[in-house]
């Protein structure tokens, strides 16, 4: 398993555009993945559209993406990768 965090700074959150492109993204992976928020126990998973908006992330909250299987990595990047570029 690995884990990456990263903050959200977008200044509208996690709405729906992100979200929904956050979860094609994660469907493309073997991996068990889950999405934690601010440190709390609650995972989400983002292979579900519907449980990433029920997250509510806002500009501020840290998230924590964990990754485990046979492609952990590469999801990993990739889901970092496309958080990031919500912050622009």
């Amino acid at each position: 398993m690995i884990q990456t965090t990263i903050e959200v700074k977008n200044n509208e959150g996690l709405h729906a555009r992100p979200a929904s492109e956050f979860s094609k993204a994660s469907m493309k992976y073997k991996s068990d993945i889950k999405v934690y928020k601010n440190g709390q126990e609650k995972a989400y998973n983002p292979k579900s559209i519907l449980s990433i908006m029920s997250m509510g992330a806002v500009k501020g909250d840290v998230l924590r993406i964990e990754a485990s299987g046979e492609d952990e990595a590469a999801a990993i990047e990739d889901l970092k990768t496309i958080l990031e570029s919500f912050d622009k």
